[in-house]
């Protein structure tokens, strides 16, 4: 699977599942696996959370 930021290849294990977060290895983009059909999947960008540090 190629990352859809700078097409890079992404070693996705082959007993990842649905949810689980994937980083690129070359731009460090995350990514979530939104969809897993057997040996297809799609990604979707992953939302990062910000700290809330009450101020």
């Amino acid at each position: 699977m190629n990352c859809p930021e700078c097409d890079a290849k992404i070693d996705v294990p082959g007993d990842a599942t649905s949810g689980e977060i994937v980083s690129c290895p070359d731009c460090g983009a995350d990514y979530e696996i939104s969809k897993q059909d057997g040996s297809q999947m799609e990604l979707k960008k992953a939302e990062s959370i910000g700290e809330d540090w009450g101020e």
